[in-house]
Order: C-alpha cells, then sequence, then structure tokens
C-alpha cells in the first residue's frame, strides 16, 4: 500500500496515483482543473472546533493526532476512510492538503492510519 502525503499547491507528479483533497476548503489560489484532483471527501477533515484548537497553539500534535483519530472513528468519516484505503489497496494514493506543515497535519495522520492497516 502505497500512501504519500504532499501540498496540494505542488504540481501533480505521475506516480500520484489517485489524488485525495483532505482539507475541508478549497486551497486559495488553486485553479481546480491545475490541481487535478480526483477525490475530496471533506467528511475525513477534523472538525473545525479541533483544527481551531489545534492551530492556536493550544495543545501539541500528539494530542491533536489522538483527538482526530477519534473524530475518525464516528461512521461517516469511519466510511470514509474505508474508501480511502480501498484505494490505497488498489494502487498509488496522494493526500493533498495546504497546510504549510504537512508532516505535522492532519494529512498526516492519515496517512499514518491508513499506513497500519
Amino acid at each position: 500500500m502505497s500512501v504519500r502525503v504532499r501540498r496540494v499547491h505542488a504540481s501533480p507528479e505521475p506516480d500520484d496515483g489517485v489524488r485525495v483533497l483532505v482539507d475541508r476548503l478549497w486551497p486559495r489560489g488553486l485553479a481546480k482543473d491545475a490541481a487535478r484532483i480526483d477525490e475530496w471527501p471533506k467528511g475525513l477533515t477534523p472538525s473545525t472546533e479541533l483544527r481551531r484548537w489545534y492551530h492556536a497553539g493550544q495543545g501539541s500534535y500528539e494530542e491533536f493526532r489522538e483527538r482526530y483519530e477519534e473524530e475518525l472513528a464516528a461512521p461517516e468519516a469511519a466510511e470514509l476512510l474505508h474508501h480511502v484505503r480501498e484505494l490505497a489497496a488498489k494502487g498509488p494514493v496522494t493526500l493533498l492538503t495546504a497546510s504549510k506543515d504537512p508532516e505535522h497535519s492532519h494529512a498526516a495522520v492519515l496517512a499514518g492510519l491508513l499506513a497500519r492497516s
């Protein structure tokens, strides 16, 4: 299973496979046709409250990861995560985010969960 995380503003690469935008909002300044997004499961994104809490610097990345994994256990999110897991079982999947620090973002949490499957 090949899952990687990239910034959505980076140019698409031939080995990206299925490109999945994992942000709730469309990235600023990015034309939809230029992004080459295959899937956009908004229900996989962290809640607004969790996102604001984390970006306000109120907790550590580890605490954010734990809280986000709890949110991903909800039925809608779990179903979407299962869908992305199925995509990854068939070929490469690239999780795309506008985060300036993808390694410490919800996309990295998703990639970690998918890698454990």
